[in-house]
């Protein structure tokens, strides 16, 4: 078993990242929001819009490996006197921000400057990174839409499949990474594959409060007969999750009856609580996650495997 998942892995690994994008939805579209079955009051409330109208900026980004910067924000941001705290993005394989638009919407309505990029390869962290900079660089530049806009001092980071690897190394390995508080994945490729296509990770660096979920479908979740098979199967979940320790909060969970593609947006009411409940001390986000009775705990029609440690 183990020579026949090793040979899998390679197959892959040299398909480079091209089997992972066709698992992708081709666009994410605008009313996404609408169509994303709830099954609690909370989830329902995250996924519908929030009170902010929004407005959006293309930035150049002049690098290399990608060329774009695209902020989101709310629309009453040139003319507000408060601060807002920030989300970076980082992609999954095929899926430039200009796929998933909507969802940087989105979490902008709930009132965050959101930033994505072009980036085709976000594994190693640093246009994720680059994207907290342009921003820190934004909010110190008297020109600038943003100058003295942003709070730094909140910012979370999020990532889908490669983007997933992304997010957790923007995290641990650079000179900002202290500036990220609070850290979201959904279907990281688990540890075998992301090595075979040279993604490496460790959840060792995560020091700040941590949501991981993944999907229990058969490209996530594996086709049942073995625990490790899959892009992010339980068994890979349960592992990262054991290996995280003084972050202050870290939950685990699977997004039941969907899988690697659709976990890009299905969770997305948990993702905007989440950030909330971290960034911006919502109270009523917090229900989702802590107390005696949890929301994702009781949500037992779109959630399973549930686990909660501080």
């Amino acid at each position: 078993m183990k020579k026949i998942l090793a040979a899998a892995l390679t197959l892959l690994a040299l398909a480079g990242c091209s089997a992972l994008d066709r698992m992708m939805p081709a666009m994410v579209a605008s009313d996404y929001y609408q169509k994303t079955q709830t099954g609690m009051p909370l989830e329902r409330k995250y996924t519908a819009p929030g009170t902010f109208h929004t407005a959006s900026q293309t930035f150049a980004g002049g690098r290399q490996r990608f060329k774009t910067y695209k902020v989101w924000y709310p629309a009453d941001l040139p003319h507000s006197k408060q601060t807002y705290p920030v989300v970076v993005f980082a992609n999954g394989s095929g899926v430039a921000y200009y796929k998933y638009e909507a969802i940087f919407n989105h979490l902008a309505s709930w009132g965050f400057v959101v930033i994505g990029n072009d980036d085709s390869s976000s594994w190693d962290g640093s246009s994720t990174s680059q994207s907290l900079a342009f921003l820190q660089q934004q909010n110190q530049h008297p020109d600038s839409l943003f100058y003295r806009k942003l709070d730094l001092n909140r910012a979370g980071v999020s990532g889908h499949s490669q983007g997933g690897v992304g997010a957790i190394n923007a995290v641990g390995n650079f000179a900002n990474s202290h500036q990220f508080k609070a850290l979201y994945t959904a279907s990281t490729p688990k540890h075998a594959l992301a090595l075979a296509l040279k993604w490496p990770y460790n959840v060792g660096k995560i020091n700040v409060p941590y949501f991981m979920n993944a999907g229990t479908g058969p490209f996530d979740g594996g086709d049942g007969k073995d625990p490790d098979s899959g892009i992010a199967p339980l068994t890979s979940l349960r592992d990262n999750y054991a290996r995280i320790s003084g972050n202050g909060l870290t939950v685990m969970a699977r997004r039941s009856h969907a899988d690697h593609g659709e976990l890009l947006y299905l969770p997305d009411g948990y993702m905007t609580a989440w950030f909330r409940y971290t960034l911006m001390n919502d109270s009523e986000a917090a229900q989702v996650f802590t107390g005696a009775a949890p929301e994702i705990r009781r949500n037992t029609q779109n959630w399973q495997d549930v686990q909660i440690k501080r």
